[in-house]
């Protein structure tokens, strides 16, 4: 990643989204060559210089303080991700002038077995582990059903953002498509401010804007967000529209790994599907005698379907 273009480039599309007056300057009119602030109207409601600012924008973040990035994340109106990340990428500009720092690629992630006693535990819940690059790494029997498109194609781990970007299920699958690709890229784009050197990231990253022009579009976007609490609107091609509550916890012991688990609104259809794909599950997965591992990977696809199906 090249960190000074990372920086300038998320600092000038941060800026470019404001007006004068929703940072509570006048505005004299005259027309703009770019939309939004002037580097002088950022510097000005930071507290700084024009050549302090417009040197952090170009990407020369050496010894930048916390004062500073408080004041230009004031200034820009950047909400809790979005400081989070700046302050990332001027971290990892300042470990480059030290190489001997950089983070070494990427190992394979596993949960402990007292993880994955938890997810088997949460029967009537969808839950699962995923790390920073959005793949899969551990889940219970209930979302491998919900989400057995994902499984359909061969890759493992299975990956959201390959099912998002390069699987044709995937508009049929979420509700509202747009808004899962745009929450896919931001989420991608937080964590490579986080782990810059990661090498498996930056090869799905590679992956994705070679092979998706919708990729490759909201990837200059420089949206960044945390994964925290929301709705999935998706259509599960067994069990139809479902409207799915979700909330992300870190795991204690692997701070980069977050569990996240699913509810739908009790006594509402969603509610009831969920629970019709929890005892379709439960009887598809007593009808075969293969070991969890292989029920937990090669047949997440069948337990999505009816049991009649499966035999």
């Amino acid at each position: 990643m090249d960190t000074p273009n990372e920086i300038r480039e998320f600092l000038t599309t941060r800026r470019a989204r404001l007006s004068p007056d929703q940072v509570g300057l006048p505005d004299f009119g005259g027309r703009r060559r770019v939309p939004g602030l002037r580097r002088e109207e950022v510097a000005l409601v930071a507290g700084m210089s024009v050549e302090y600012y417009t040197r952090v924008e170009r990407g020369n973040a050496k010894g930048v303080s916390e004062a500073v990035l408080e004041g230009i994340s004031r200034a820009l109106q950047l909400d809790g991700a979005e400081r989070a990340h700046l302050s990332d990428l001027v971290r990892t500009a300042n470990e480059g002038i030290h190489p001997g720092r950089r983070r070494s690629p990427a190992r394979p992630q596993h949960v402990r077995p007292g993880v994955q006693q938890l997810l088997d535990a949460m029967h009537d819940v969808p839950a699962f582990v995923q790390n920073g690059r959005l793949d899969i790494i551990a889940t219970n029997r209930l979302a491998r059903a919900v989400f057995s498109e994902l499984y359909v194609q061969p890759q493992r781990p299975a990956n959201f953002g390959r099912f998002v970007f390069l699987d044709e299920r995937a508009p049929a699958f979420y509700r509202d498509w747009d808004d899962a690709a745009q929450q896919t890229v931001a989420l991608l784009r937080t964590e490579a401010g986080r782990a810059p050197h990661d090498r498996s990231l930056s090869d799905l990253v590679g992956e994705l804007a070679t092979r998706s022009e919708a990729f490759r579009t909201l990837w200059a976007s420089h949206d960044v967000r945390e994964h925290r609490t929301g709705v999935k609107r998706i259509t599960h091609p067994t069990v139809g529209d479902l409207d799915l509550g979700y909330e992300a916890m870190e795991l204690s012991s692997a701070r980069e790994l977050l569990l996240v688990a699913y509810t739908a609104e009790p006594g509402s259809p969603s509610h009831d599907a969920l629970q019709l794909l929890a005892s379709w599950t439960v009887e598809a997965d007593g009808t075969r005698s293969t070991g969890p591992q292989e029920r937990s990977v090669d047949h997440a696809g069948d337990l999505a379907r009816p049991p009649q199906e499966l035999r």
